[in-house]
Order: C-alpha cells, then structure tokens, then sequence
C-alpha cells in the first residue's frame, strides 16, 4: 500500500523565556492511503503543532516529513504551499469561513485560489452536507453545523488526497457533533481521502483506523479507547 505522510525522528523545540521548549521529541509516525488516524491527547501536548507539520505550515526543529510523495524540508514556502493546494484540504474547530462570502462562495474559495473554476463541483458538495438550498446564506445566518458543513464541503471540494482535522467537532453541541462527524466519514469514504485527525472527542478517534496519543513530545500507538477513558490520559 502506498504512504500518504511519512514522519521520521521529528522534534520541534521553541525559544521560551527559560531557554529552549522541547514541544515534539522523536516522533515517528506512516499513515498509509485512505488510512484514518486520530491523534489524542492533553491540551497543550502538542497535538495542533504536529498536524502544521504534517502539512508544512512549519518545518520541524529535526527530522523529516514527506507529504504526497515530497519531503517537506527540501520545499520552500511557495512549493509547500503549491503542493497543499493540489494535495491537502482542511477543517478547522472555529470553521475559518470568510464572513463577507456567502457559502457557496466560501466553498469555491480553494479552487478559485487554484485557478479553477467549477460550479458543478461545488454545487455538488454543498448538496452531499445537506445545504445547496443555503447556498447564498452567509456565515452569519447559518447555525455553527451548518457553517462547519459548509467547512467540510470545502474541504472535500478539490478532491483532496490528504485531508487533516483540527478538532472539527469541538465548537459543536453532541447532537451536531455526531452529525458533522457522520458527515466527516462518510465524505472521506466516498472521496478515499487519507484522514488524520485531532481530537478530544472519544467517539470521533474511535472510528478512526489507528488511535495515537502525544505524551510528552512523545507520539505512542494505542488500543481502542476503554469507555470512560479520557483522551489526555497517560498511555
């Protein structure tokens, strides 16, 4: 099976007021194609510096990323940017939705900023998350599902090879959680979308092939996830 993301012995340390914060320490990870992998752990363990690794928004302080084939750290700015707009799509806890655009408009946005142009497509995602009659609303007249629906069908518009997940049910009350995370899978299925994911949420990593916890800078693979265990629980 081909590897989507390959993480070699990577470590990300910071300059703090103390001196150097060691954030990642050794972390190995191989996430094959149409894998899904769910990365737990404590608040502040690291879990959303790992995944702007792993899509090149930043470099590790060591070690190495390949992403879709290419190593990262031999990419400038502009190539990583490049291959996350041919490879990559996103969602976010707070939706990232631009308040001026409607939602059809916001779903549009990664292909317009391709260079693309796809009304079909967009249409088409808009449909399968349930809102191409809200097509025109904005953000602001739309329920928090509704706006991270209108994020999922961004996401997924592109056909993204990779699809990563900052906590994307975490703003959502459990009801609307369960239905954006059904909607989650059910598009990642459809689209054989590599998924990795950063999550509190116990159900959501559960459903996931592999569950990962961070702990300690440290990355550890994990059984499923006993019922009351909490996600920032030591390994």
């Amino acid at each position: 099976m081909a590897t989507a993301i390959a993480v070699h012995d990577v470590g990300k340390s910071v300059a703090g007021p103390e001196g150097e914060v060691r954030i990642l320490d050794g972390v190995d990870l191989t996430v094959d194609e149409g894998g899904t992998v769910a990365i737990v752990g404590a608040s502040g363990s690291g879990k959303t510096t790992l995944l702007g690794l792993l899509a090149g928004l930043d470099l590790p302080s060591r070690g190495s990323i390949t992403l879709a084939g290419q190593r990262l750290d031999a990419l400038d700015e502009e190539a990583r940017a490049a291959l996350r707009a041919r490879e990559v799509g996103f969602v976010f806890q707070s939706f990232h939705l631009l308040p001026s655009l409607t939602a059809e408009e916001n779903v549009a946005l990664p292909l317009e900023l391709a260079g693309r142009e796809d009304v079909a497509r967009v249409r088409e995602v808009l449909e399968s998350v349930g809102l191409d009659k809200r097509r025109r609303h904005y953000p602001r007249q739309l329920s928090g599902g509704e706006q991270q629906r209108v994020a999922l069908a961004r996401a997924f518009v592109g056909r993204p090879r990779i699809l990563f997940a900052d906590e994307p049910t975490g703003n959502l009350d459990q009801a609307t959680g369960q239905h954006v995370s059904d909607l989650l899978f059910e598009l990642n299925r459809r689209n054989a979308t590599t998924l990795v994911l950063v999550t509190h949420d116990l159900a959501l990593a559960r459903r996931c092939r592999r569950v990962y916890r961070l702990d300690g800078g440290r990355l550890h693979a994990v059984a499923p996830l006993a019922d009351g265990e909490q996600a920032g629980d030591p390994a």
